[in-house]
């Protein structure tokens, strides 16, 4: 009898070791993303970058990102989470140094190839990680993804801090990202231990469906279509921010460096509250009516941000920007797991199709920005996020709306 009531204590505590890595795993690239995104105007200048050159020079995020997760799915379905978070997380650790030492030698490609890895790494390894986050999610009958996905926000607040006072005090970039480097790679050992072997990973049998086919399949549905589009508008809406803010102030409100950094800085942790505090309101009013408030409050900000000229309402207009924009992809992406069968298929869609705004996202908004300048630039984020406020009735409704036993059922190990 006490061997027999062992076993559910010793895999709750598994499971809780297991949450908490994989929130150590996205607080990991949100340190390295805002620690090179605060020192961009340090980096546009070493390169002598225009912006729509920083607008390439960016792309290779964005191509690196939609490498990484367009393979993500058949990677996990092949070998299962645990060697994809851990390859894709290692590419992000070094990548935080390649582009410490483009940022030193002055060159674009090498900058660039940097970005190139820490999207391939970040966009495989996030994938993984959700579908991690969403079986968690299943096991605990509770809200999981909004406070991992806080955790990535936490990681840029921090990072941004961190930012904030290298370049007041002048400190070389190639340094700082250096130190990062180092923080990062301390971070993922410890992280690493804890994910289970085999989520994930598929063994088709005969008559069953492999990845490639169950993505076909999911392709076909309409409700998981429009949750892409919440997706895309609101990955957009965060991801304009995290790659262009600081310029935007600079550029397009006359702050000088360390206050743009600062402004970012304040949508980060507009993030972070929002997705730290966003379980309450899922519980009590759904996930349609929180996507939709928040998509709301994510266009409102923006429009300040572009039509306002006083800087000091563009920057508080920032909040709203973030604290908006802080649930629509987490809480899409648990709807999109409990939408039907085949959650990792579902979520490696809805996710690959999020990760589309940061393909286009960048370039496109760098060449907008350089014609017409990047206030003008931020009207067409304006537009994706005013879309997903009509269609937010597709994520559903509320988050604890399963039985309670199905933790209970689902909690052997697998693989």
């Amino acid at each position: 009898m006490r061997a027999a009531g062992a076993a559910p204590t010793q895999l709750g505590l598994a499971t809780r070791r297991w949450r908490q890595s994989l929130f150590l795993l996205f607080f990991l690239p949100g340190l390295s993303i805002s620690s090179w995104v605060t020192r961009t105007p340090d980096i546009r200048d070493r390169l002598g970058a225009s912006t729509a050159q920083m607008g390439l020079v960016l792309f290779g995020l964005s191509a690196g990102s939609m490498m990484g997760i367009l393979c993500s799915g058949t990677l996990v379905g092949r070998f299962g989470t645990r060697p994809v978070i851990g390859v894709g997380s290692l590419l992000v650790v070094a990548s935080t140094a390649v582009i410490g030492g483009g940022a030193l030698l002055a060159s674009a490609p090498l900058v660039t190839a940097g970005l190139f890895a820490f999207g391939a790494g970040m966009g495989s390894a996030e994938v993984a990680i959700n579908i991690d986050g969403v079986e968690v999610e299943r096991r605990a009958n509770s809200v999981v993804l909004p406070t991992l996905h806080g955790c990535f926000s936490l990681g840029t607040v921090v990072g941004a801090l961190l930012g904030i006072a290298a370049t007041a005090r002048n400190f070389p970039v190639p340094w700082h990202l250096g130190l990062i480097t180092l923080i990062t790679a301390l971070v993922l050992l410890q992280a690493l231990r804890a994910i289970p072997a085999g989520i994930g990973r598929k063994s088709p049998g005969p008559g069953k469906a492999g990845p490639r086919t169950s993505a076909r399949k999911t392709w076909k549905d309409p409700q998981l279509l429009l949750i892409g589009v919440i997706v895309l508008a609101m990955a957009l809406a965060e991801g304009a921010a995290n790659d262009w803010l600081p310029l935007l102030m600079v550029d397009g409100h006359g702050l000088d460096d360390a206050l743009g950094s600062l402004v970012y800085a304040g949508f980060a942790a507009a993030m972070t509250v929002g997705r730290f505090g966003g379980g309450f309101f899922l519980e009590r009013f759904g996930k349609a009516a929180v996507v939709r408030a928040g998509a709301i409050s994510a266009a409102l900000g923006i429009a300040w941000v572009v039509f306002s000229d006083s800087a000091v309402v563009a920057g508080a207009a920032v909040f709203f920007w973030g604290l908006g924009a802080s649930l629509g992809f987490p809480v899409a992406l648990s709807a999109a797991g409990g939408s039907g069968p085949d959650q990792t298929a579902r979520v490696g869609l809805v996710a690959t199709i999020g990760y589309v705004a940061f393909l286009v996202g960048p370039p496109g908004l760098g060449f907008l920005g350089d014609h017409y300048g990047l206030r003008t630039a931020m009207l067409a984020v304006l537009a994706c996020v005013t879309t997903a406020v009509f269609v937010a009735s597709a994520v559903g409704g509320h988050v604890a709306e399963r039985p309670a036993d199905t933790a209970d059922e689902s909690a052997s190990p697998q693989g």
